[in-house]
């Protein structure tokens, strides 16, 4: 929509560090990955703030900024909490949705244009969707497989979408050691320490 956006991000703790490599390496997302102490600097009275995934004002990426600009949009699918990012201008809030990047698939749909969406756009939407149903098996409904095929439609190819959320050796490892030392409790639960 010919406005420049900005992802504030902490490059060093997150856990997308393949997307964000992904991202970076695109030409027209040079350097919109920024800090929050950047995006801080950066934002004045016309700001936008959107907040994605998440409606606590304590889970936000850097809550200064939240607290400095006005202007803020939640899209969001979990339940509502007790203290709800407030006020917001736009508050699209899906708790039946299965995830946030289903939500963020809706609006594409009737936001922009099919040509004007990235092919690592659409893969970053449909690992997100990937990653919240557990690869379509859990809160998936005809919403999610709507907007995983709108996708599709779009370049996202389900095999890249796959290695990207792979764990690497040293984790895969890490995690088989946990689930061997893990007690099971009652029949029902295991628990690890």
């Amino acid at each position: 929509k010919n406005k420049k956006a900005y992802i504030v991000l902490d490059t060093e703790h997150n856990a997308s560090e393949r997307l964000v490599e992904e991202i970076q390496a695109d030409p027209e997302y040079r350097d919109t990955i920024i800090s929050g102490q950047d995006a801080l600097l950066m934002c004045d009275s016309g700001s936008v703030l959107i907040v994605v995934d998440t409606n606590r004002p304590d889970q936000v990426e850097f809550k200064p900024l939240l607290e400095a600009i006005p202007k803020v949009c939640v899209i969001d699918h979990h339940r509502r909490a007790a203290d709800y990012i407030n006020p917001v201008v736009v508050n699209f809030h899906e708790p039946y949705a299965s995830s946030a990047s289903e939500l963020v698939t809706e609006l594409l749909q009737y936001a922009v244009e099919k040509a004007d969406v990235l092919p690592i756009e659409s893969k970053g939407l449909l690992a997100g969707i990937f990653l919240d149903t557990k690869s379509f098996n859990v809160r998936s409904g005809e919403r999610t497989f709507e907007a995983a095929a709108f996708l599709r439609r779009l370049g996202a190819d389900t095999i890249e979408v796959k290695r990207l959320l792979q764990s690497d050796f040293a984790n895969t490892v890490a995690r088989y050691k946990i689930i061997q030392s893990a007690v099971p409790y009652r029949d029902e639960i295991a628990i690890v320490a």
